[in-house]
């Protein structure tokens, strides 16, 4: 039994050289897989494609108008709260009205005393008709002096241009009157035009003053057709045109297009409105964008002023086309065809080149080359990595020392 009592140095080293042979076995069945390429492959399908300008937008009212005060004095009546449908010629607010009714009295009272004073000039002016008269009788009877003829005369007309002052004083006095009128008609502030109220600026008892700016009592717009403007990049801008066909987006429908056309763009971007000489240098370094303009109808209301819009203006368009994904074209040859590996029925893959269309970046239209149904690939992986990326490895288990 002497030869099973090994000496401990010698079952070290056996029990070390299993523990070798057992790391090493297991290091061989784990890191062991095959290592030829698995192919990443879509189907040649048919579908449609388009290539558009990607441009943000804002949404707009078609007519927004401020309604405004032109007299000055306090807002006595608003006849209307935030969010009322009002009409053209509708009463909307009410100012106080008594000073202008003042102004008018005292323009209508400064015309009628004109006027009186008129009537008198005229009664002079026939007193002095007759004196003139009586003194050219008598001068030609040699009855009277040259002198006098001549002071009646005079008298005669300086009358008549008198009376002729009174009557440009009456056509002052009476414009006067109108404006007094017209001043107190402002009075009364109607809406310009159809619309809901989307803003109350001024409040009911507020003092409006008139004289140093134009105070804006409410804001009226047309809710029933919107505009969108979209803020079109100085690259894009020259691939656009008026008439193209357009859909856009908003944050809260993601997933629903609102059909639209681009129907003008603007001819410079609106920092023009606000440049300065100083400020010319500043916006060379700044990016430049092109206001693109859409009217889109609002019928059923969920287009609402200041929204942001996703817009998507329709370069070129093909329906119901061959199409593969833009990420299995390859290099571009000089004749302006694309290499397409194509994975057969075996297995193996060959390099076929193709006439590409529409291309947008995701998807591409094919015009010739591929059929309906080829498996094109788009990328490739090692089987061995995507087997040890998708199943777990067991561990050999590690002998007991004794």
């Amino acid at each position: 039994m002497q030869r099973f009592n090994m000496p401990s140095r010698r079952r070290y080293f056996l029990l070390t050289i299993t523990v070798a042979i057992v790391a090493i076995a297991g290091s061989y069945w784990y890191f062991r897989g095959d290592k030829r390429p698995a192919y990443l492959t879509a189907p040649v399908s048919r579908g449609d494609v388009e290539t558009t300008v990607l441009a943000s937008g804002t949404v707009e009212s078609n007519n927004l108008v401020s309604v405004g005060a032109q007299v000055s004095g306090q807002l006595k009546v608003l006849k209307v709260a935030l969010g009322d449908t009002v009409k053209a010629g509708q009463l909307v607010a009410e100012i106080d009205s008594l000073p202008q009714q003042n102004t008018l009295r005292n323009k209508t009272a400064a015309l009628a005393a004109i006027r009186a004073q008129k009537q008198a000039k005229e009664a002079s002016l026939r007193q002095a008709e007759l004196a003139y008269k009586r003194q050219l009788q008598m001068l030609q009877g040699e009855a009277a002096s040259r002198a006098d003829f001549e002071n009646a005369e005079a008298a005669l007309q300086v009358t008549k241009a008198e009376i002729a002052t009174l009557d440009a004083q009456i056509e002052q006095a009476k414009i006067a009157v109108d404006t007094a009128q017209l001043d107190l008609g402002y009075t009364k502030i109607n809406s310009p035009i159809d619309g809901v109220v989307v803003a109350i600026v001024t409040k009911e008892g507020q003092t409006v003053n008139a004289n140093q700016s134009a105070p804006t009592i409410i804001k009226v717009a047309r809710l029933d057709r919107m505009t969108i403007k979209v803020e079109i990049s100085e690259a894009d801008v020259v691939r656009v045109q008026p008439g193209q066909r357009v859909y856009f987006t908003i944050l809260g429908e993601p997933d629903n297009r609102y059909p639209a056309e681009l129907v003008a763009i603007e001819p410079a971007p609106e920092s023009i409105a606000k440049e300065t000489a100083s400020s010319t240098a500043t916006t060379a370094s700044t990016a430049i964008y092109y206001m693109g303009i859409l009217d889109v109808p609002n019928t059923d209301g969920k287009l609402r002023i200041s929204m942001t819009t996703q817009v998507n203006i329709v370069l070129a368009e093909a329906k119901n086309t061959l199409i593969v994904p833009a990420a299995a074209l390859g290099n571009k040859s000089k004749e302006g065809r694309y290499a397409v590996r194509v994975e057969n029925a075996s297995g193996t893959v060959e390099e076929q080149q193709v006439q590409i269309g529409l291309n947008n970046n995701v998807q591409a239209e094919v015009l010739a080359g591929l059929s309906e149904g080829q498996k094109v690939v788009i990328g490739e992986q090692l089987a061995g990595a995507a087997g040890q990326a998708t199943t777990p490895q067991r561990r050999t288990p590690m002998p007991r020392m004794f």
